[in-house]
This record gives C-alpha cells, structure tokens and sequence, in this order.
C-alpha cells in the first residue's frame, strides 16, 4: 500500500508517544522538529526524552486517559500487543496513529526527510524498504543546503509584493525562478536592489503588455 503524501502544520499541536526507548526518542526529535507539543508515557524513559524542552512526560505504564485531547500518536513501545492495542483505541478515538513497524495498525508513517528552515523533502516506500527511503534522502542532501531554505523564506516575505505588482501566475513564477537561479549561481542571497529590479523589470513587462492589449 502506498502512502499519500499529505504535509501537516504541527506547530503546537498536541501528540502522544507510548515508549520511551531509542525508536521513541527518534519519533520525539522528529515530531519536535516541526513544533509539535509531546507527552510521553512509558515505564522507563530515556533521559534524553526527559531533558527535552515543554515535553510532558510520565513514568508509568500507558492507560486509554492519556490519549484525551491528543490530535496524534505514536505506539512506540517493544510490545507488539500493546501497540496494536494502542492503535485500537486511537482509531475508536479518531486519533491517527503510527505503530512502529507494524503497517497494519498505522494510519500515517514517519518518511525518511530533510529539513532546511521552511523546505522540507520527505521519501518513502510505503514502509516496504526503508533504505529505498534513505537511499533517495542521501541522494537529495546536496540540493538541500541551508542557502535553499534562507531563500525560501526569502522569496516567501516577497509575495504580497509580487502579488501586487506582476500582472500573471505565469510571470510570477519566471520572477521566482529568477531569483531561485540567482541564489544558486552565486551561492547567496538575491540583495534587496536586485530584487526591486526584477520587480520592477516585470512590472514594466506587464504594463506594457496591457497597453498593447489596449
């Protein structure tokens, strides 16, 4: 089965992991990366999920309580029972829910990704081979340098303007690969006269083109 590629905001939205070992741990970093807010419950804790910052964790055995007012989870822990029992309780709750190597009870699966401020790249094979998965992330690194997500968010604080003044989507994005191909040619961000200039370069292109059209 293969999973649809949907992305999420999980800025401050609140999710459970059941399991505090390695393969927690791993699901924690992740979930925290994008602004998750994590309770973690399981007899024994690492203390790395401990020490992590506004994550709310208890040293106990995992009880159907613990999911109220979740949005999402994870059963992380090395029982395949519970896990499954877990899921169970999830889906009657409609919580999604990942269970860690066990497909069958997993709404959602964690892909191999990378991350570069707001640009993220994300790879699976439907949880059939995950060194597919890590083979395509390996594969992609090169491309995902921090200068592609500084120009990310450069080209993202842009868009009322090119919004207001490029006429077309079309020329819209010629603008944006413009500056894309600068960024990457020189290895730095396009400076605030070059990008003026290029607004106003296709500002002028569409005026003109009106006034033919007129």
């Amino acid at each position: 089965m293969s999973y649809f590629p949907m992305f999420i905001d999980l800025e401050g939205v609140r999710c459970l992991i059941a399991g505090g070992g390695r393969i927690a741990l791993r699901k924690a970093e992740a979930l925290r990366e994008f602004g998750a807010r994590l309770t973690v419950v399981a007899p024994r804790i690492l203390p790395q999920i401990k020490q992590m910052p506004e994550t709310v964790w208890m040293e106990r055995p995992f009880e159907a309580q613990d999911l109220d007012g979740q949005k999402l989870a994870v059963a992380a822990t090395d029982d395949k029972e519970e896990n499954s029992r877990i899921a169970g309780l999830c889906r009657e709750r409609k919580i999604p829910v990942n269970a860690v190597d066990q497909p069958e009870d997993c709404d959602f699966i964690f892909p191999a990704y990378l991350k570069q401020g707001e640009v993220v790249a994300a790879f699976s094979s439907g949880g059939q081979s995950p060194v597919i998965a890590q083979y395509l992330k390996e594969g992609v690194r090169p491309l995902m340098t921090p200068l592609l997500g500084e120009t990310a968010s450069c080209l993202g604080s842009l868009r009322e303007r090119v919004a207001e003044c490029v006429e077309t989507q079309a020329e819209r994005k010629e603008l944006y690969r413009e500056l894309l191909a600068l960024a990457l040619e020189e290895g730095r961000l396009p400076s605030c006269r070059e990008m003026e200039e290029a607004l106003r370069r296709y500002k002028a292109a569409g005026d003109n083109t009106a006034q033919v059209e007129k």
